[in-house]
């Protein structure tokens, strides 16, 4: 939900306008640990290499090497961070969490302007900053200082050593057994309800969901190099069982899940975003509706939520704030539905998006490069779309499940507050990976098209502005790949007239950047270059053979009809002005400032009749959805989609 890092007098708790960056409620901002000592070696540890660790530990403290492999991998995918924390103060490859230590109150980058509703026909209101008081960090958020009192080493070395992160993680694990009263084993099996204490959820559900996820890394096994570079591989145990009545003995309370809307293989709970009538005939924080009954789900949109999860969930349980339809945990995976898939949450800035989409928040903040995404988030939020878009028919691709950053500004106005959560540091091709459709090579260079596919961990472009004082960002892995206006990295950055300022490699901005799974038609090549049309212009992106950041592609086209110059582009689909009945007011049909010229071309991702949902009352007697004929493409014009009118364009396959 992040916006422009530019304005320091935007506010965090507005009525329609997205919370600012970390103004949160009951926490505080995650921040890379100052003063923290570097790691032995890149990627090494006092026990030697990762794997060598990982069996050191074992031994030491009697956990199956398996389950140790395992459990990591949830957490962190091996990965070690460079000893950085996590969005919830988690360190290492085993995700010790040490939140004193990684929270602190700090100063907040400003957010967008973004009205969250995005509808005109409605004011937007800003009532200011709400922060309730914070309050006393669960046990989930304090796990490595216990695996320091286990294992008898300094809670800094736990942090910043591989290895002795990963010994914590064991002690913890071995201590969780014999709480449990359960022997130490060497049969993985045996370890289910030491592997759900570990966890730190507070529920059965949630905890047994976690368990389930390491016990299906156990039986897939895993294989990777790490972000440190190191080899690190599980063997798979297919047919492996697990002892998941233990469960009942962890002492965790049952949490019923209530009426949501959720896949099987996750813990989801119900903590509904209110619909209540305020004020001088004012309401929030959402509106009802009949989908997709009434009109069809086109799109899921990704966001992460710039702050911490017991605090978010205050926000969104306001009546006088904004909404969301889904928020997910960091720690666990854990899902907390808030509004159902049949009404309509204001989270997309769009009102167009927002009626034809569900909303994800992710625990996590933008700017904040180490603040990692855990592999348990990553895979729950995974089978969450999965389940979406199997329900409502959304297609798993770039241009139906978007990131905040891609949904368009409704109108030119809107363009320079639009959000750009979850943001760089996202990854796509991963979350793709999980979701069971991967970027993949469809064509040869003759198929007209590129999907946009970095390798995230070798992909480190620079970013500036993840500070107040704009200062370069950490080097980290990135889902997004530069623009240039010729093929020379010396060349201008392209520029997205409708921000209105100059390019920037600040991390917020996406005027001269592509993103992981996009799609776009080919305008040149030229040695380890390729050219794009992208915002009615020719980009070109460094896409060397031997280092690849682009796969071919092919599909279909929109080019504007032959003797037209120049069509426009639009950022909402709306319907023709007869449409709307009697007591609708028509809604605006106005361009953005943007063109798609002749001869150039955009991949289509929809063919959509105009559609707007009049909904600005409590009641919902007045409420209507009123269709229009007018056809419109959903075009991935440039990092955000944007629309054409069908009667404006021809629709080819890429190679003609």
């Amino acid at each position: 939900m992040r916006g422009s890092a530019t304005d320091p007098t935007s506010t965090p708790g507005s009525r329609r306008t997205r919370r600012a960056a970390g103004a949160v409620a009951g926490a505080v901002l995650i921040l890379p640990l100052l003063g923290a000592a570097p790691s032995p070696t890149a990627g090494e540890s006092s026990a030697g290499t990762l794997q060598q660790a990982f069996a050191s530990a074992a031994a030491e403290y009697h956990v199956p090497q398996s389950v140790l492999l395992a459990v990591s991998y949830l957490q962190s995918r091996w990965d070690t961070h460079a000893g950085a924390p996590s969005v919830t103060g988690g360190y290492g490859p085993m995700h010790l969490t040490d939140a004193r230590t990684a929270l602190a109150t700090t100063e907040h980058l400003a957010e967008g302007t973004e009205d969250a509703r995005g509808d005109s026909a409605r004011a937007a209101r800003h009532p200011g900053v709400r922060v309730p008081a914070n309050s006393a960090l669960p046990a989930r958020l304090r796990t490595l200082p216990r695996a320091a009192e286990l294992s008898g080493m300094p809670a800094e070395r736990l942090r910043t050593d591989p290895g002795a992160n990963v010994a914590g993680g064991a002690a913890l694990l071995a201590a969780a057994q014999k709480d449990l009263r359960e022997p130490l084993s060497s049969d993985p099996a045996d370890w289910y309800g030491a592997v759900a204490r570990f966890s730190g959820a507070d529920d059965t559900a949630t905890a047994a969901a976690y368990a389930d996820d390491v016990y299906d890394v156990l039986r897939t096994g895993e294989e990777r190099t790490t972000d440190a570079g190191q080899r690190v591989a599980l063997p798979g145990r297919p047919h492996l069982s697990a002892n998941t009545a233990q469960l009942r003995r962890t002492g965790l309370r049952t949490v019923p899940a209530g009426d949501t809307e959720c896949p099987e293989k996750v813990s989801c709970q119900w903590i509904p975003a209110p619909y209540a009538e305020f004020g001088d005939n004012d309401y929030g924080n959402h509106d009802l509706g009949d989908r997709p009954a009434s009109q069809s789900i086109k799109y899921i949109v990704v966001h992460d939520t710039e702050g911490t999860w017991d605090g978010v969930l205050k926000l969104v349980q306001d009546p006088t704030y904004v909404s969301w339809n889904y928020t997910i945990r960091s720690t666990d995976g854990l899902i907390a539905q808030h509004v159902k898939a049949k009404d309509v949450a204001w989270h997309a800035g769009n009102w167009y998006i927002n009626a034809k989409s569900v909303g994800i928040e992710h625990e996590g903040f933008l700017a904040s490069p180490d603040a990692w995404y855990t592999e348990a988030m990553y895979r729950s939020s995974a089978r969450l779309v999965k389940y979406l878009a199997k329900e409502y028919g959304v297609p798993l691709d770039r241009q139906h499940i978007l990131g905040h950053d891609n949904v368009p500004g409704p109108t030119t106005s809107t363009i320079p507050g639009m959000h750009t959560d979850p943001g760089p540091y996202w990854d796509w091709r991963h979350y793709f990976e999980l979701l069971g459709h991967p970027f993949k090579r469809t064509a040869g260079k003759k198929g007209g098209l590129v999907t946009i596919r970095p390798d995230y961990a070798a992909n480190q472009p620079e970013y500036t502005g993840c500070t107040a004082k704009g200062e370069p960002c950490a080097a980290h892995g990135s889902s997004e790949v530069r623009l240039y206006s010729d093929h020379d990295q010396n060349s201008a950055l392209i520029k997205d007239i409708g921000l209105g300022t100059a390019p920037t490699t600040g991390v917020n901005d996406l005027s001269s950047r592509v993103s992981t799974g996009q799609q776009f038609a080919v305008a040149d090549r030229w040695g380890g270059w390729t050219a794009i049309w992208y915002l009615g212009q020719k980009a070109w992106f460094l896409n060397p053979k031997h280092e690849p950041t682009a796969v071919n592609a092919s599909g279909r086209v929109i080019t504007p009809k032959e003797g037209l110059a120049a069509i426009p582009v639009y950022g909402r689909a709306y319907p023709e002005k007869t449409a709307y009945p009697a007591g609708v007011p028509a809604q605006s049909v106005v361009p953005l400032p943007y063109t798609a010229l002749a001869g150039q071309k955009y991949v289509v991702g929809d063919e959509v009749p105009g559609e707007y949902y009049y909904a600005v009352t409590f009641t919902t007697d007045s409420h209507r959805v009123v269709a229009g004929t007018d056809l419109y493409y959903e075009i991935q014009y440039g990092h955000r989609v944007a629309f054409v009118r069908a009667a404006d364009v021809d629709v080819e396959p890429s190679d003609r």
